[in-house]
Formats: structure tokens, C-alpha cells, sequence
């Protein structure tokens, strides 16, 4: 119970410019007392803002699997209902010589591995090119009201990102309503998102 107190404290009396590291440090801690139903409630509120507010039919979608150790968020949910829309979806697979990520049509769980990080990935399938995706559903752990997000670090979806088309829109997902002012330590790697949805709402940026 303090621990909980603490986080929504903590949270509350955000100074307006922190790091990603200390962001990245709250956030992970205020997912992991997330109760696996209030986590069940998050997933189906942003798999409905996401096709309430997007036009994901027949689109190609990059989407990532959740680490579930990491209480990610439920994006089964999503690729479910696009697959039912006929969308084309793809999920990554980390190439670690180059730390790069490579998107797999993602058709069955039958392809599925847990790879390192304990990532779901595709131990076989098509590739889709970064360059022929219409939306981008991104990992994030906290964003800033410029578009600016905090991962885990890696780099991996920036460098992806970059190679994408103009037209492809990046839509951030994440946990919790929380908006930063600013992420203090943003620097000409990072990719601003165009859109983020939350359990309540969604933000889009300039």
C-alpha cells in the first residue's frame, strides 16, 4: 500500500523536465502494480479508441507483442480485430548483429517464439518492408506533449521509424493519461510520434 501511495505521489509532483532515465525508472514501477484485470481493462480501451479513431481497414500496421513479464499492454486484441478488417499485420523480429528490427506478416500464433527480452517474435514468415507500412503502433513507457516517448533504451524502433514512409503514421501506446511537458534529454535520434493513445484518450501531435 505505501509503495502504491508512492508512485501516485511521485507521479503527481513530476518536475515539468526530467531525463528518460528517471521516467523510465517511475513508469516501470507504476506498471508493475497494475492488477492483471486493471491491465485487461487498459488493452480493451485502447484496441477500441484504436479503431474508433484510425482508419485501419485493408492498411498495413507494424504492431508489437506484449512482453508480459513487463506487463505490457494486450495487442492481441488488436492484431484480432485487424486481421477481421482486413488489414495486413506485421510484428517485429530483433536482429542483434545490427539491433535492428525486421517486420514479419504475423498470421498464426503458430509462428510465434519468445525470443530474447522475453519478446514474442516470428520464428518464420514474409517481410514487409518499412517503407510500405500505413500506421506504426509503437511501445512507449511515458511521453512528453511534443511527441517525444521514453522505451527501454535500445533504440531499436527510432532506427525503424526512420526508415518508414512519409505517409505512415506513428501511434504511440501507453498505459496511463500521464503527459510530461517536456522529456529533457531528447536528442536528433529520437522520432516524435503523430498520435498516442491511452486508456482514456488519445493526443495528437503537430
Amino acid at each position: 500500500m505505501r509503495k502504491k501511495l508512492w508512485l501516485q505521489l511521485k507521479t503527481y509532483f513530476l518536475e515539468c523536465n526530467m531525463t528518460k532515465q528517471e521516467l523510465r525508472d517511475i513508469y516501470i514501477e507504476k506498471r508493475k502494480v497494475l492488477s492483471p484485470k486493471q491491465l485487461e481493462i487498459i488493452s480493451a480501451n485502447i484496441c477500441h479508441l484504436a479503431f474508433s479513431n484510425f482508419q485501419l481497414e485493408k492498411k498495413k500496421i507494424s504492431l508489437f507483442l506484449p512482453i508480459e513479464r513487463k506487463k505490457e499492454i494486450n495487442t492481441y486484441k488488436i492484431w484480432e480485430k485487424a486481421m477481421s478488417f482486413d488489414a495486413s499485420v506485421a510484428v517485429p523480429r530483433i536482429n542483434h548483429n545490427t539491433n535492428e528490427l525486421k517486420q514479419i506478416l504475423f498470421e498464426s500464433e503458430d509462428q510465434l517464439e519468445i525470443a530474447k527480452y522475453g519478446i514474442p517474435e516470428p520464428k518464420k514468415g514474409r517481410v514487409i518492408a518499412a517503407e510500405h507500412f500505413d500506421y506504426v503502433f509503437v511501445p512507449l513507457l511515458a511521453i512528453d506533449s511534443k511527441g517525444n516517448r521514453v522505451g527501454y533504451g535500445k533504440g531499436f524502433y527510432d532506427r525503424f521509424l526512420m526508415r518508414c514512409a512519409p505517409r505512415c503514421k506513428f501511434i504511440g501506446l501507453n498505459h496511463f493519461d500521464d503527459v510530461q511537458d517536456l522529456i529533457s534529454d531528447i536528442n536528433s535520434l529520437d522520432i516524435k510520434l503523430d498520435a498516442c493513445i491511452s486508456p482514456n484518450k488519445i493526443i495528437r501531435f503537430e
